[in-house]
């Protein structure tokens, strides 16, 4: 039996495909992670490492390698645990290669339910000297379920309602929508007017909007780490709605350890690992001062204060809630 306080906490040395049989099955809840992105960067550099995601002679390659990955850990997680997974594309020829959506389809292949594609938006995104398409200022974020039925706190990430107000609780009395026992054919959303009588709760949840899938958070920072990292608040977002304090969540693609610091600042538990020496280390280290901290940030107490300082793209009126 392993003992997991051996690993939890920690960052392995290694590629996830020869480490998986160290961590025992069903012990994971979320998987948040961001591997190497195809043809991007030499992140060992060697000229040629066995192991080593994004350095493929092919697109294909990527691709299975991804899968494979993937394929080892899938056993690891809860029956209820959730797959986050953050992907960036690339051009080669001049044609964008559409590599995110080739890897989500082909881990849906691979048995995996594909539940939601989120646009990672990014306001300070590197300039770009191309002149004849757009700048590419987004990212993708696929949100992948092992089974049908997964742990998922929608209440946790809520946004704000911005569009309407305390004063427009469409209290009765106001026909805006139509008129009172109206049918469809009376107005716009009539037929709604009874639902909004005194009853704002049942349209709009006192806690906040839905989260939506477009997400405007900057690139984040770490002084020691020569590229930039994905920030803690998009972290943060997807450990607040998969995962329960004391939780264990899993990065096997670990870098500089941003996931692993997120997780223990909100009292959840971390597992890591990563094929390079140099983040590795870099992320125990980060891990480390984090965990001999006497206080942890819990984000539940302040992450809708912090909503409130990231810009989104666009807001439009909350929309029912459905059970």
């Amino acid at each position: 039996m392993v003992d997991i306080s051996k690993i939890v906490n920690k960052v392995i040395l290694g590629d996830i495909r020869t480490i998986a049989a160290s961590i025992p099955d069903n012990l994971i809840q979320s998987i948040i992670t961001s591997p190497p992105y195809f043809g991007h960067r030499n992140y060992t550099g060697e000229e040629e490492c066995e192991y080593e995601i994004g350095r493929e002679s092919s697109l294909e390659d990527y691709v299975a390698n991804i899968v494979s990955c993937f394929s080892v850990i899938k056993s690891k997680l809860c029956d209820d645990g959730l797959l986050w997974l953050n992907l960036g594309d690339t051009y080669r020829n001049k044609e964008l290669q559409g590599v995110p959506w080739r890897v989500a389809f082909a881990l849906k292949e691979s048995g995996w339910i594909l539940r939601s594609d989120i646009i990672w938006k990014k306001p300070n995104a590197m300039p770009s000297s191309v002149k004849n398409r757009p700048t590419t200022d987004h990212e993708y974020i696929f949100l992948f379920s092992k089974s049908s039925n997964y742990y998922y706190d929608a209440d946790s990430i809520r946004e704000p309602h911005v569009t309407f107000t305390e004063n427009s609780k469409m209290r009765g009395g106001r026909n805006h929508l139509g008129k009172r026992n109206g049918t469809p054919e009376n107005g716009k959303n009539s037929g709604d007017q009874n639902l909004h009588n005194g009853r704002w709760d049942q349209a709009f949840h006192p806690k906040g909007r839905n989260k939506r899938t477009v997400w405007e958070i900057p690139l984040g920072k770490f002084m020691e780490a020569h590229f930039a990292v994905y920030p803690e608040f998009l972290v943060e977002t997807c450990l607040l709605a998969s995962t329960r304090k004391g939780d264990i969540v899993f990065d096997p693609f670990a870098g500089s350890g941003t996931t692993g610091v997120v997780a223990i600042k909100n009292e959840r538990r971390f597992i890591g690992c990563d094929l390079v020496k140099e983040y590795q280390e870099m992320a125990q280290k980060r891990i480390d001062e984090i965990v001999a901290q006497p206080s942890l940030f819990s984000a539940e107490r302040n992450l809708q204060s912090r909503l409130t300082l990231v810009k989104t793209a666009q807001f439009d009126a909350p929309s029912k809630i459905k059970n």
